[in-house]
Order: structure tokens, then C-alpha cells, then sequence
């Protein structure tokens, strides 16, 4: 039984580190783009969502302020969803001060909406007429200056109607560097990206945190007022115009965007509840990857340990199953402590992945306790998911 089970898990994380590398490798880059866009490149309008985002709009509209991309070609649109800190009277300067900067008021929450679809819809309908490109980016990002600039180049050149970027992700707080990996393991682990990049799947693989969308699509689909209930507005978006035949793609920004999306605990186990089940594909099957996450890691950590007592004792066949489970378990904590300094987390942290996974657990059961109840908090809000 010991060399079965050992036997299993070393096969198991050979296929998961191998398409790990695979889904890497379908994600294509999005490089800074030497194109140089003058008076007559398209107009484009940004469009930022921020409710109570005081700590992120300033450096968020400083960045964006400062794209290479032509200003008088170029307006930022953010849209002030109820803040009841800072941020109103924030963006209010940088509108003062900048001429293509200006802010818009979301008023009361329609019924049957989220907040961000409805800022998102209201930043949307605010922008110029003469606008054919929206691009929807969240406060909490981080441009580099050619960011605008590279992103409609590579969605020209692609053809795509949607671009979405999947940003660097900035971890500082413990939770950050335990949980934001191990959800992006799973996700690299349990999607196709090659499948759904392809033009005939009518699925998707998208991120909120900036989406450039052509206009002209965005308005046939019916924009975010289409998905105006959506728990995941952004994936939900992305399908709709994917299965109306737009071209939808996603690439790693990772070189020209950055974002710290929660600050701790509480927001990340938030934002986590809110967001697992529709990532992962619903509720069954999220609890099938969490229970699977679960024992795989501790499983990794448990059968070396019992392979090497049971062949102290004396099994010969406790001994071979010790030959497998061995390097299974040092190849796991290998890919963890890596990914664990690519994504700048102290390498210690890859050693504490099955700890991640069993609290990231946790979050599917909670994640699914909020659906059932049709109970979903998010910046103050409660949502009927």
C-alpha cells in the first residue's frame, strides 16, 4: 500500500509540474512596445472603479497620468463609487490639476447591480463619444508608462476585442504570501489556458484588474449593464463577448502592470469568498480542488514520514516507497519555494504551502456557506450571489 501510494504522488506532481510549465508557457507576455502613437493614434478612454480606495488612487492616477500614450488622445475617467474615505477628494485634485483627468459620481446602487459593474457601466457611458477603446483598470494597479501604449498595440496587432492583462501580484502581508500563490497554483493547475485562448471555447480565462475592450464590442454585448448582477463581472463580461464571437485574450502584464489586490486577512479572506467558486468553475467543483489540494499537500508531507519510520522498522518495502516519495515531495517544496521568489516572497514561504492549502479550504466551505445563503460582503456591500 506505502508504494502505491508513493508511486501516486510522485506521478501526481510530475503532471502538475509539467503543466504548470505548459500553462506558463500559453500565457504569452505582454512586452513594453516601441510603437509610437502620435495625434492621430485612436481614442481611448481609462475608466477606474474605486470605492473607499484612498491608500491606492493617488499612486494609481500617478502612474496613469504619466503614460507615454498621447494625453489629448487619452482621458481618465474614475468613477467614485459612494467612498465615504478620501478618495472623492483625491481624484477631485488630480481633476484640477490634470486636464484628461475627471470624476464621476455613481450615485445611489441600483437594485439588481453589483458596485463595480455599475461604476465600470457609468465610467463607460461617461467617456467620449469619440472614444473606441475602453480599457476598465482597478485602482489597486500599478502602470508602467508604456502600459496603455503596449496593450493596444498587442490588441491591434492580435485583432482582439478584449484584452485583459493578469498584473505582478505585490505581496507584503503574511496572508498575502501564504494564499495569493497557492490560489494561483490552483488555477494554473486546474485550467486549460491553451483551451481557452482558443477561438472555438466558449470559455474564458480573464482578470478584472484591466480589461481593454473595443467599444464597438463592448456596446453590441450590451457592456456591464448585461452583467450588471455578477458576482465576477469580469469573467462573466468575457464570455459574453467571446460566445457573441469577439476575440477575447489574456496575456501576462506582469512587466508592465502590478497590483496588490487585499492588505490582510480580512480582505483577502473576503475577496477570496467572493471570488473562488466562479474561478474555479462552481461549487462542486471547487470543494473537488480544495479537497484534492488538501490531501495531495499533506499527503507530500505525511508519506515521507511514514515511508521513513515504517523503513527504520525494517520494510524493504517501506524503503522503496521512500526511493518515490521522497523526490515527490522535494520536487513540490521546490516548485513552492520558487514560485515563492518569483512572485518576491521570502523563499521560507514555500515551505509552507500545505498549510495555504488547508486554509484556502476553509475559504471554499466559507465561499460556498456565502452562496447558499445568498449572503456575499464585499467593501461594505452584501450581495445576493
Amino acid at each position: 500500500m506505502e508504494l502505491i501510494a508513493s508511486s501516486t504522488l510522485l506521478l501526481i506532481v510530475f503532471f502538475l509540474v509539467l503543466r504548470a510549465i505548459g500553462q506558463a508557457r500559453a500565457l504569452r507576455a505582454l512586452e513594453p512596445s516601441r510603437a509610437i502613437w502620435d495625434e492621430k493614434a485612436p481614442e481611448l478612454a481609462v475608466i477606474v472603479p474605486a470605492r473607499n480606495e484612498a491608500t491606492n488612487i493617488g499612486a494609481c492616477l500617478t502612474r496613469l497620468a504619466a503614460q507615454t500614450y498621447p494625453a489629448q488622445r487619452l482621458s481618465i475617467i474614475v468613477v467614485d463609487d459612494n467612498s465615504s474615505d478620501g478618495t472623492g477628494a483625491i481624484v477631485a485634485d488630480f481633476a484640477e490639476r490634470r486636464a484628461n483627468i475627471s470624476v464621476v459620481r455613481s450615485g445611489p446602487l441600483a437594485k439588481g447591480w453589483t458596485g463595480k459593474s455599475q461604476a465600470c457601466w457609468i465610467g463607460a457611458r461617461s467617456a467620449p463619444a469619440e472614444a473606441e477603446w475602453l480599457c476598465f483598470v482597478d485602482a489597486d494597479t500599478r502602470a508602467e508608462p508604456r502600459l496603455i501604449a503596449s496593450a493596444l498595440a498587442a490588441a491591434t496587432q492580435s485583432g482582439a476585442d478584449l484584452l485583459s492583462l493578469a498584473p505582478r501580484q505585490l505581496l507584503a502581508s503574511f496572508a498575502e504570501r501564504l494564499m495569493i500563490p497557492c490560489g494561483l497554483y490552483l488555477l494554473s493547475f486546474s485550467q486549460n489556458l491553451s483551451r481557452l485562448q482558443a477561438a472555438d471555447s466558449e470559455d474564458v480565462s480573464a482578470t478584472g484588474q484591466f480589461m481593454l475592450v473595443r467599444r464597438a464590442a463592448y456596446e453590441a454585448v450590451g457592456g456591464h449593464a448585461a452583467v450588471a448582477g455578477a458576482i465576477c463581472e469580469d469573467l462573466e463580461l468575457a464570455r459574453r463577448l467571446k460566445r457573441s464571437g469577439h476575440s477575447v485574450l489574456l496575456m501576462d502584464g506582469a512587466r508592465l502592470i502590478s497590483a496588490r489586490m487585499y492588505d490582510g486577512w480580512r480582505t483577502l479572506w473576503l475577496g477570496f469568498a467572493k471570488n473562488l467558486l466562479d474561478m474555479f468553475g462552481g461549487a462542486a467543483a471547487s470543494l473537488t480542488m480544495a479537497a484534492a489540494a488538501v490531501a495531495l499537500s499533506w499527503g507530500l508531507v505525511l508519506a515521507p514520514i511514514a515511508d521513513f519510520l515504517h523503513c527504520q522498522g525494517g520494510s524493504p518495502l517501506a524503503c522503496a516507497a521512500l526511493g518515490l516519495a521522497a523526490p515527490a515531495a522535494l520536487a513540490a517544496f521546490g516548485f513552492h519555494i520558487a514560485g515563492a521568489l518569483y512572485l518576491g516572497a521570502p523563499l521560507w514561504y514555500g515551505f509552507l504551502f500545505p498549510l495555504g492549502y488547508g486554509l484556502g479550504a476553509l475559504m471554499v466551505l466559507d465561499a460556498v456557506r456565502r452562496r447558499a445563503t445568498g449572503r456575499v460582503p464585499w467593501k461594505g456591500r452584501v450581495y445576493h450571489g
